[in-house]
């Protein structure tokens, strides 16, 4: 390391009292963030009823924050070294802060869909500056514990989403879902005037703002991600709309890669995918970013559709798991702190997510209990916990000063993206497969098969006892039927995309290897004390 490097790291790191406080800000702030992406989605039967909302309206209340979020995302470097990092994550908490406030005050659909977009805004620099700013203050013997913190806030926040959500509006109404966020935002706001520094090596970009390049990437990534939150619900591209956007997409991104790789004083930094691990870090985050939020989008549906959970039951599903993430955080810190390399940890970690992944697939039935998931879900949960810490140490290894800004916003934002991907593909797939897979068991629907006359026959006897008159039970043990071949084929065809997702996690363990160690830099270690 450089003696210039040694400097700045030696003026950043923070000791004692400051440190625990900076380091409670920031993960708070990430969890707020991250819980604010899951916990509108238990409210959208009680959106639709008190604002009067249609459900592909209620839908914009998600894709507008996921748009804002994924825009903001990648652009936190820079708009964090143009306006103090003090001064940009503060603002970003305020925004955030007043947002939800508003979110709560609408009288609306649209005026909440409105405040949404605002919100992500603000929570989009949340999730990136953090992770930069504990990667700053920490030694470098002592970042495996810096992302440790950051992790848990990462893994609780999706978990807790759902189960708070579920549990405010039932008991209270829904605007409590967004007014929680105002006295922990305003609380934030104070630490983060008091204790979080500027880094003093940042200077403001001198020469011309990249406008151009700012407005490319809200077009091009924000129009990618209306097309994959918007797809499913209005038929993919049998939709002038989608196909239009889709069309926009390709021009804006393509356009944006072009713009970004030729000017001197870019927006985003692409150039930071060839230094350190930055690459494959980024590759290896769209591959969890899959993987997690598919399996995190197929068991909720599966819980509730299928074994009767309500929202706030299929959340309490997941919460072993996360305390098992939680709890799991602090040793793998204390391993990369001693010096083991993260790639080992992570190719563990896909290697469990796998294992996991593969043993659902013994698991989805139509009568399978709760209990069955205890141990399956725990396992995820220590897979997942080997994957954020030892992921960010890998991606952000290696690189100083503004590098990090620019590398923890493009992996945050290319992990994003493989959750939506993920979610869209998930959409296709279930629809394709599901329709192929009653088509074959329709084939052993005929009128001479036993288990047919005797699971109509079962039918009748219910119905009958329920007090349905004859010429309805026929009718109604065909409908039942019917439900019954649907359920089946929708629950063979998440067991079919879960294989795939196991061959996709197999198949890309190896390039896990072709990342580079980079061990703590003792000498600047050294040069806080």
């Amino acid at each position: 390391m450089t003696q210039a490097a040694i400097l700045e790291q030696d003026s950043l790191v923070e000791y004692g009292f400051r440190r625990a406080i900076i380091t409670f800000t920031v993960v708070v702030c990430t969890l707020l963030e991250i819980l604010d992406t899951t916990i509108v989605n238990v409210a959208t039967n009680t959106l639709m009823g008190n604002l009067g909302a249609t459900i592909s309206e209620v839908s914009w209340v998600v894709a507008a924050y996921a748009i804002a979020n994924i825009i903001v995302v990648p652009m936190s470097g820079w708009l964090s070294v143009q306006f103090g990092r003090k001064n940009y994550f503060a603002g970003s908490v305020a925004l955030f802060t007043f947002a939800s406030f508003m979110c709560g005050e609408s009288t609306n659909i649209w005026m909440l869909i409105f405040w949404r977009f605002v919100q992500g805004v603000g929570g989009g620099a949340l999730f990136a500056t953090s992770q930069t700013i504990l990667k700053e203050i920490y030694p470098p013997k002592k970042m495996g514990m810096a992302m440790a913190m950051f992790g848990m806030g990462v893994i609780v926040g999706p978990t807790v989403g759902p189960v708070l959500g579920g549990f405010l509006v039932d008991n209270y109404n829904w605007p409590i879902i967004f007014h929680v966020n105002v006295p922990i935002g305003i609380v934030a706001i104070f630490l983060t005037l008091r204790y979080i520094k500027d880094h003093p090596h940042h200077t403001k970009q001198t020469g011309k703002t990249d406008f151009l390049g700012i407005l490319l990437l809200i077009i091009g990534v924000g129009s990618l991600q209306l097309v994959l939150e918007q797809g499913e619900r209005n038929d993919w591209f049998e939709s002038s709309y989608i196909l239009e956007f889709f069309i926009v997409a390709i021009i804006g991104i393509v356009s944006f890669l072009i713009r970004e790789l030729t000017i001197k004083n870019p927006i985003v930094d692409l150039r930071v995918m060839a230094r350190g691990n930055t690459a494959i870090g980024s590759f290896l985050n769209f591959l969890l970013g899959f993987i997690l939020f598919g399996t995190v989008f197929v068991f909720p549906i599966y819980f509730q559709g299928y074994l009767g959970f309500t929202a706030m039951q299929a959340g309490l599903m997941f919460t072993a798991g996360a305390i098992a993430s939680a709890c799991c955080m602090p040793f793998i810190g204390i391993m990369l702190t001693k010096g083991v390399p993260p790639k080992f940890l992570i190719m563990t970690g896909f290697a469990i997510n796998a294992v996991f992944v593969f043993w659902s697939t013994t698991l989805l039935t139509t009568n399978t209990g709760p209990e069955a998931f205890f141990w399956p879900l725990l396992i995820r949960g220590i897979g997942t916990g080997l994957l954020f810490v030892p992921l960010s140490n890998l991606t952000l290894g290696g690189l100083h000063g503004r590098d990090i800004g620019q590398a923890s916003g493009l992996s945050n934002m290319i992990r994003q993206l493989g959750g939506s991907i993920s979610v869209a593909l998930i959409g296709v797939m279930t629809e394709r497969f599901s329709s192929q897979h009653r088509a074959d068991i329709l084939q052993n629907v005929t009128p001479d098969n036993p288990l047919l006359i005797e699971r109509l026959k079962g039918f009748g006897a219910a119905l009958s006892s329920s007090g349905t008159d004859s010429a309805r039970i026929a009718k109604q043990g065909y409908a039942l039927l019917n439900f019954g071949i649907s359920k089946q084929a929708m629950i063979l065809s998440y067991i079919e995309i879960f294989r795939y997702f196991v061959i996709v996690i197999v198949v890309s363990l190896p390039i896990v290897l072709l990342a580079k160690n980079y061990k703590p830099d003792p000498e600047a270690a050294g040069g806080g004390h």
